[in-house]
């Protein structure tokens, strides 16, 4: 019987493998010519979302912009919030004050837009000119005046009452003598005062009249000296109240101007009430910083008082202050260090004696107290790494209000005596940016996550490729560029560009929208062409900053290929091998990706139908890799032999390899190297695969196609490029490529092939040049073929160990 010879598929046109851009379909020369565009492209669900949570007035809408890095997120919630802010009042200003009743509990005052700055002014002047004040009221002949009548009155006092106990005294015939220990009472005769001899001499009846006269002396004594203190404080009162009345008119008239000029501002006048009672209350502080001055070169009227000290209790702290005549609407802030001190305040101490001491003047003010009535934006992975900074967050958030609370609180480890000021009341709008995996992270495991930010804003990684958003990008490439301060770009400068976006988006179909990566090529051809001495960037220096950039990474994968080319890794690309494939892998260094070819081996024999993934036995194979595995020994268990059980041991492995592997992508590979083995059909290893596959035997798409395909060309073209070697891929993979221009050139000069494959079928006849061969009406598979072959081994396996299992029968002779 003559055999039909064998037509192997043919390899993708050259134009397929590279869909570029036409120039002339932009429609204009340089980007000078075009006008600028506002906003994003492809983004309209995103901005949509944002402006949702800028302008919606419920709580709880806050936002999260997810997407990935480098797509406009941060430019477009800038724009965005910044038109919406605009739109909003200015919010109120906020201060602390001293809360003189209990001044570890600071009290916080609201107070309209403009009026902080204004209050602390005024407070400042108010000391500095009751200071001064103060102490010429009580250097004024009115203050000494009356100051003299209290003295008078009660050393008047203090004289009668002592006068009239003398006489009384001498009446009685006793003296008052004052001694180093006090008063003493002693007897007296004739005005002279009586000595012991001659008080004994006297008889009884006189002794005793002296005695008595003496004790009821010593009672009236012991009265007056009782009464002297309650004299002096009666002195001192009087002298306070004198002092009180005479600061109190000075304080008052002061006082009134301040609230003339805060007139319609109730805080401020319940504040003013108190301050006003504890100047009248506390003037001698006024006259202790006068006294001080006085030791001082300066004049008093430019020494400023207010920064003794001792009136901090009258200072005003503002947390947050806005000027009308400079404030466009509600605030936009953004913390670039969200932790817990800079999101909620602080509380910051001073050393004293070796003791931290605080007060209401060290209370500092957090990103939320900057952004109260408007927005504030947070990178969402930075304020997760802070600690107790998002706890914090989402409690300001359901309290709304703003609580100021230390890392050091929070865990008990001082016992330093702090303050509890007021909390201010929140209204805030939170905008967190972060990745998909952090959202989706935080929605599965924070329940309050959802509660809290009912927006999300996801930003499209592409956009579809069409005439009209060719022409849309161009506008956006010529305004980042304007934007930039950029050299205008050449119609062939953008479309090159262009084609590294579809490049980016790995889909002929799409641009990506990674708008950053693009700025970067486009600032370092702009480096080139004014080093060149040009005016307009041109294609040649797109190109030039692609592959330069390109060449910076490219370390670790030079050094990988030469290990490869001097054969340190085995790797073959000519000849065949039975068992043996290339298959293809990408590595991911994150600023870099590079596809390079890994030897994959497998080898079987009669068995108990067990599949051996070698990478998994040791660990380092991946789930999604095992999972390929077992859809490869599925494959075989249906496909071949079905009236018998699967009796063959296989292995498979990933020669000289080091490190972890994971994906699927490799799975037809290492199936074609199973159908070599049990077939014993060499496979041609100028060829290398990429591509999953499934139970039915279709091979599916993979990520990084073309990293893998220039990665293998690499490698032939450093041992000689022979026109028969090339890779197998997908066929749905084939709108994923955009090549280099050297790889569709070799293609193009027919050295090198890009093979679409479907099934596993196609692949094997490809790969050993023998038909696969299907079942024919009887269920056999066309004899030679290479399915015929493995099903023929596997019954042989199945047959041998069947007769394996008669022969060891128990009591069964030979």
């Amino acid at each position: 019987m003559t055999k039909e010879p064998v037509e192997l598929p043919q390899g993708l046109d050259p134009a397929v493998l590279r869909r570029e851009t036409d120039p002339d379909a932009l429609g204009f020369a340089t980007t000078a010519e075009i006008a600028d565009i506002e906003g994003l492209i492809g983004q309209d669900r995103a901005v949509d979302a944002i402006r949702l949570a800028a302008s919606i007035p419920h709580r709880d809408f806050n936002l999260f912009v997810l997407g990935p890095v480098g797509t406009g997120r941060h430019r477009a919630v800038d724009a965005l919030l910044e038109t919406e802010a605009t739109k909003r009042p200015v919010p109120c200003d906020w201060v602390y004050v001293n809360n003189f009743e209990a001044p570890h509990k600071p009290q916080a005052l609201q107070l309209p837009a403009g009026s902080a700055v204004r209050l602390k002014l005024s407070m400042e002047e108010l000391v500095d000119d009751l200071t001064i004040e103060i102490s010429a009221v009580f250097e004024s002949d009115d203050y000494q005046n009356r100051r003299h009548v209290i003295e008078e009155e009660f050393s008047e006092r203090h004289e009668n009452a002592f006068a009239d106990f003398q006489e009384n005294a001498k009446a009685r015939k006793v003296a008052v003598l004052r001694t180093p220990m006090g008063f003493t009472l002693v007897a007296t005769k004739d005005g002279e005062v009586l000595k012991p001899d001659s008080y004994e001499r006297l008889d009884d009846t006189a002794r005793r009249r002296i005695e008595q006269d003496i004790e009821v002396l010593e009672d009236q004594l012991a009265d007056i000296l009782r009464a002297m203190p309650t004299l002096e404080k009666e002195h001192r009162s009087r002298v306070g109240q004198l002092h009180a009345d005479m600061a109190e008119q000075v304080v008052s008239a002061r006082i009134a101007t301040v609230d003339d000029n805060f007139r319609a501002v109730a805080p401020i006048a319940q504040y003013l009430t108190a301050v006003h009672d504890d100047m009248t209350a506390n003037a001698e502080l006024f006259l202790q910083a006068r006294h001080k001055s006085s030791e001082s070169p300066f004049p008093g009227g430019i020494v400023k008082y207010h920064r003794e000290p001792m009136f901090q209790r009258y200072a005003i702290n503002i947390m947050v202050s806005h000027d009308k005549n400079l404030s466009n609407g509600a605030p936009l802030e953004k913390e670039v260090l969200p932790s817990l001190g800079n999101l909620t305040g602080r509380i910051e101490h001073t050393s004293e004696m070796g003791a931290l001491q605080t007060n209401f003047t060290l209370i500092k003010p957090g990103a939320l107290h900057r952004a109260n009535g408007g927005y504030l934006v947070l990178d969402a992975r930075r304020l997760l790494s802070e600690p107790f900074a998002w706890d914090a967050l989402k409690r300001c958030l359901d309290n709304r209000a703003i609580s100021i609370t230390s890392a050091a609180e929070f865990l008990s480890l001082v016992s330093t005596t702090s303050l509890e000021p007021d909390p201010i009341p929140l209204d805030v709008r939170i905008i967190l940016i972060g990745d998909r995996r952090m959202y989706a992270l935080l929605s599965m495991f924070d329940p309050d996550f959802a509660r809290l930010f009912k927006v999300q804003a996801d930003f499209e990684d592409t956009v579809a490729r069409s005439p009209r958003t060719l022409k849309l990008l161009a506008r956006l490439v010529a305004t980042s560029a304007r934007h930039d301060g950029l050299r205008p770009l050449t119609a062939s400068a953008v479309a090159r560009l262009l084609d590294e976006a579809v490049r980016m988006a790995e889909d002929t179909t799409h641009y990506s929208l990674k708008l950053s990566a693009l700025s970067d090529i486009m600032r370092e051809a702009d480096y080139y062409t004014g080093a060149a001495n040009r005016t307009n960037i041109s294609h040649t220096d797109i190109n030039h900053a692609v592959t330069e950039a390109e060449r910076r990474a490219a370390r670790i994968r030079d050094r990988s290929h030469e290990m490869i080319t001097r054969k340190t890794i085995l790797i073959d690309t000519s000849g065949s091998v039975v068992g043996q494939i290339n298959g293809l892998s990408v590595v991911d260094l994150g600023t870099n990706r590079f596809g390079q070819p890994s030897r994959i081996t497998a080898r079987v024999r009669v068995g108990a139908g067990k599949v051996v993934d070698i990478e998994r036995e040791v660990e380092l194979g991946g789930p999604l890799h095992s999972k390929g595995v077992l859809i490869l020994s599925s494959y075989l268990s249906t496909h071949y032999a079905l009236d018998m059980p699967l009796s063959l041991q296989a292995s498979i492995v990933f020669e000289q390899s080091y490190g972890g592997v994971d994906g699927d992508s490799a799975s037809s590979a290492e199936l074609y190297a199973m159908l070599s083995a049990l077939s014993g059909v060499a496979i041609q290893q100028g060829l290398a695969v990429t591509g999953s596959v499934n139970q039915a035997g279709q091979v599916q798409a993979i990520g990084g196609v073309n990293e893998k395909i220039e990665g293998f060309y690499r490698i032939c073209k450093a041992r000689r490029l022979t026109g028969k070697q090339g890779v197998l891929i997908p066929k749905s993979n084939v709108d994923h490529l955009m090549l280099r221009q050297d790889v569709v050139a070799a293609v193009e000069k027919g050295k090198f092939r890009i093979i679409p494959i479907e099934t596993i079928n196609q692949g094997i006849t490809v790969l050993t040049g023998k038909p696969a061969g299907k079942r024919d009406r009887n269920g056999a598979f066309p004899e030679g073929s290479v399915n015929a072959l493995v099903e023929q081994q596997m019954r042989a396996f199945a047959t041998l160990r069947q007769s394996f299992g008669r022969d060891k029968e128990p009591g069964r002779r030979e």
